[in-house]
């Protein structure tokens, strides 16, 4: 079974294939422009920028799921922190999707969520 390691990996990926988008402004941007596919917010960011984040991805239909803190999102596209990322690339994004359903559990892209 994949844990987070593989996801943080697969991340990692995504980024060296420019397929990984970072920073709020950016993310806001890429999910109004439909070029985002995948939005992962880290558990531990701010209340803020989360529900700006959940209501922007629910508007438009984009999924979002929260994943690791800030240290580990950062770490995995070679940055500090990364308080959320988002895919900007389909296969990467359904991929991303399997493997943190598989690690989180069914319910992690539950459409009900919220802040």
């Amino acid at each position: 079974m994949p844990d987070a390691a593989a996801v943080l990996s697969l991340l990692g990926m995504a980024r060296r294939a420019r397929a990984a988008i970072d920073g709020q402004d950016r993310i806001l941007a890429a999910i109004s422009s439909g070029q985002a596919k995948l939005v992962i917010v880290a558990f531990d960011s701010g209340l803020n920028g989360r529900k700006k984040m959940f209501d922007k991805t629910s508007y438009y239909h984009v999924p979002i799921v929260e994943f690791g803190d800030k240290a580990e999102l950062g770490k995995a596209i070679g940055r500090k922190e990364a308080a959320a990322i988002a895919i900007v690339e389909d296969g990467f994004a359904n991929k991303l999707r399997s493997r943190i359903g598989e690690t989180l559990g069914g319910g992690a892209f539950d459409e009900n969520s919220s802040v």
